[in-house]
């Protein structure tokens, strides 16, 4: 199994990387796991609704580049759907049995998300109407993919 995010931006923050790497470590026994980042657009302050329309698309192009047609790809979206930590667990696992073994998540520049990108996706998911940092979600969705295979094995760990 195979699973992938494709991040904008580069992880600067050294706190960050070292939980993510702890947790890419862990699921190193269930999955091939690896962090694709794409470069993010620079963007002012202000910008009119076209400027942020093609700074999104921008990011958009070089996400898509990312992601081949056998994936199952997760659009991280503040619009898409919650689930909780089992549920997710019960999707994964899922998806591994019907021969989806190429899982992808996206997460997006500081506009979010392109429309194109959200076509491409096969589904979205939210971890809530909080807005976190970009960062934060990094380590956060990777933290939820371990748990999740944790539910799956029956570990102690989920509780």
């Amino acid at each position: 199994m195979n699973i992938k995010l494709v991040v904008v931006g580069k992880l600067k923050e050294k706190y960050f990387k070292a939980g993510i790497a702890e947790y890419a470590k862990r699921l190193s026994r269930f999955c091939k796991f690896r962090i694709i980042e794409v470069p993010d657009e620079k963007a002012p302050e202000s910008l009119s609704q076209s400027q942020m329309d093609n700074v999104m698309d921008k990011e958009g192009d070089r996400i898509l580049a990312k992601i081949s047609d056998r994936e199952y790809v997760y659009a991280l979206a503040i619009l898409g759907k919650e689930r909780t930590s089992e549920e997710f667990a019960k999707e994964l696992d899922k998806l591994t049995t019907y021969g989806n073994s190429d899982i992808t998540f996206v997460i997006g520049g500081s506009l979010g998300l392109s429309p194109k990108v959200l076509k491409r996706a096969d589904t979205q998911i939210s971890f809530g109407k909080f807005t976190l940092p970009h960062q934060l979600m990094r380590l956060v969705l990777t933290e939820q993919v371990y748990r999740a295979f944790m539910i799956n094995e029956g570990s102690p760990y989920h509780k």
